[in-house]
């Protein structure tokens, strides 16, 4: 357990997993602060995907434990995160080309109406759907997309990724994890992208972003926690440290400084 004085709002320490021989987790530690962008980086197959997977659900940990707001929780699927308010956009998106906006935002928890027909019939109250998804959308600063009823395959792939941290924004109310959000985007969308991520942060929303772009990790990390073999060798200020030392740390090339050992 970590001896910072802050209390983590998400930590998990000593995850072990294994696939076969293969150990993706060795012993990974890990903490989010409340308030705070916090980068994951590290080279292909350091086990960042691992730790993310764990850490929303969508794996568990052979060895280690989780613990949210201080008390230990063990996901059994993405959904029971989701249900504990964390909320994954992932790099594909997880979007419905051929659904709405307002559908993508409220797949999988659509709000029944209230009405008679709502209860017996699962009709949708799609007023208020439509009016929490505009709400949101207009929150974020997305008002270039002016239908909210049209289908996100008509969408740019900045306003996708809009809509896909949208849904976590209005459904996420302890952790908003994104990886690789800026990945598959130009120049252009990649700056709206950095500017939701700060939108969100400027809410009190924690945000963990697992992304190999280091200057937009400079840009907006708080703290850039460094994964290498397996596990976590060392959390960087971004203030303190350059892009080359964080590369170097993170290739093995520079041993981490004994500050962002203990941090």
């Amino acid at each position: 357990m970590t001896n910072d004085p802050i209390k983590p709002v998400l930590e998990a320490t000593g995850l072990v997993k294994r696939y076969g021989r293969v150990v993706a987790l060795d012993h990974a530690d890990f903490e989010l602060r409340p308030g705070e962008v916090l980068a994951v980086i590290g080279d292909n197959g350091a086990g960042k995907s691992s730790l993310i997977k764990v850490l929303s659900g969508a794996v568990s940990a052979d060895e280690g434990e989780v613990r949210l707001d201080g008390e230990v929780v063990n996901f059994s699927s993405p959904m029971e995160a989701r249900e504990r308010g964390i909320e994954t956009v992932y790099q594909n998106l997880a979007l419905s080309p051929s659904l709405s906006i307002v559908d993508n935002m409220f797949l999988g928890r659509e709000i029944r109406s209230q009405s008679v027909l709502g209860k017996i019939a699962r009709r949708l109250d799609r007023a208020k759907m439509r009016d929490i998804a505009r709400e949101k959308l207009t929150e974020l600063g997305l008002l270039t997309i002016q239908n909210i009823d049209q289908a996100v395959e008509t969408l740019s792939g900045g306003q996708r990724q809009g809509v896909a941290v949208a849904r976590a924004a209005a459904f996420g109310s302890k952790v908003i994890i994104m990886d690789e959000p800026t990945a598959a985007l130009g120049v252009k969308e990649s700056r709206r992208v950095l500017e939701l991520i700060q939108d969100v942060k400027s809410k009190g929303m924690p945000i963990v972003l697992i992304s190999h772009n280091m200057p937009h990790v400079f840009e907006v990390a708080d703290r850039i926690h460094i994964h290498r073999l397996g596990r976590r060798i060392a959390i960087i200020d971004p203030k303190k440290h350059s892009m080359s030392d964080a590369v170097a740390i993170m290739t093995g090339a520079q041993e981490p400084p004994a500050d962002t050992i203990a941090a």
